[in-house]
């Protein structure tokens, strides 16, 4: 007598888990409790009658069984994703759903948007803003633009192409050089107010106040003091309006240094480690759709001029 055949969900969690090697990450992906999975998988351990993972302090590891189960259950699923997706009707396939950061939303992405749907008018872009990275299994997203560290592991179920590094450079209102500068030397920074972008603090490879100052050989200066966002738009924002002084992320800031808005009054700039990446599902990255954005994408990238409109617009006076 066959043995019942186990709940889908059981089954869901299972693989999720077995991906990612991880309770955490696959109950992140499925939007359930990482106890909720655990029991789940429990479940289908003792309708199998088989261990399918070793359980470890801070990881798992499949067992002979898991590993056997494992490649069927994940190919069926990705079977089925494929049926779904055939089933979608001629107007979903004309929206393109696009996941970025926030910041990179209103400050680069936004601008420039108009030309992608002047270009693709048959493609209309829905953009979904969120400073946590977009499941393409669960989430619905096409395509995503991402900040990731330029040697994060590579994930084999996605197209990851590295779009443009992110450097940090202060930016200022050219208005407040007037009230306070000229700024001959970043030891003038002790008395301006300095702004800060907390959106991705504590992420790899993100440098602060504190690490610029140091780089530029200078002590002395209270780096918690201070406005602090939690958006780096609203941190742009403020800088526009003449609040002080902001160590900005130069992509974001792009738009604003080419206009004049604002300056960049010195010139050392820090790497980040970081850069901005084109995503998308590999079992979906010749949809035509897909392709027309990550095409069109690229060639916007490769239109900015970076010393034009971001070295030479630092006041000479000002190149410490």
């Amino acid at each position: 007598m066959h043995k019942m055949m186990p709940q889908l969900n059981a089954l869901r969690a299972f693989e999720a888990a077995a991906r990612h090697l991880s309770l955490t990450k696959a109950a992140q992906e499925l939007h359930v409790t990482a106890g909720a999975l655990s029991h789940q998988i429990r479940a289908l351990e003792e309708l199998l009658g088989l261990k399918l993972f070793e359980r470890r302090v801070r990881s798992i590891a499949l067992t002979r069984a898991g590993t056997q189960l494992y490649p069927g259950l994940h190919t069926g699923f990705i079977h089925i994703r494929d049926a779904v997706d055939a089933l979608n009707v001629v107007g979903d396939e004309r929206v393109l759903v696009i996941s970025t950061p926030p910041g990179f939303t209103a400050k680069w992405l936004a601008p420039r948007l108009y030309r992608f749907s002047s270009a693709h008018p048959e493609i209309d872009a829905r953009v979904s803003s969120s400073l946590v990275n977009a499941n393409f299994v669960t989430d619905g997203v096409d395509v995503a633009v991402r900040n990731l560290p330029v040697d994060a592991a590579t994930d084999p179920e996605l197209v990851i192409e590295k779009l443009i590094d992110v450097s940090f450079v202060p930016v200022c209102n050219p208005r407040l050089i007037e009230a306070h500068g000229p700024f001959r030397s970043p030891e003038a920074l002790k008395d301006v107010p300095l702004i800060h972008d907390d959106s991705l603090a504590g992420r790899a490879g993100m440098p602060g106040w504190a690490d610029w100052l140091e780089a530029a050989g200078v002590d002395g200066i209270d780096v918690s003091r201070g406005l602090r966002f939690n958006s780096a738009d609203h941190a742009l924002d403020a800088t526009v309006e003449g609040a002080g002084v902001l160590l900005a992320h130069d992509v974001l800031a792009y738009d604003d240094l080419r206009t004049g808005r604002l300056v960049a009054p010195f010139k050392l700039t820090l790497r980040s480690g970081r850069a901005y990446c084109f995503v998308c599902a590999r079992r979906r990255q010749d949809h035509p759709k897909v392709r027309a954005f990550r095409d069109w994408i690229k060639l916007e990238v490769a239109a900015l001029d970076w010393d034009k409109d971001l070295i030479r617009r630092a006041p000479s006076s000002a190149r410490g």
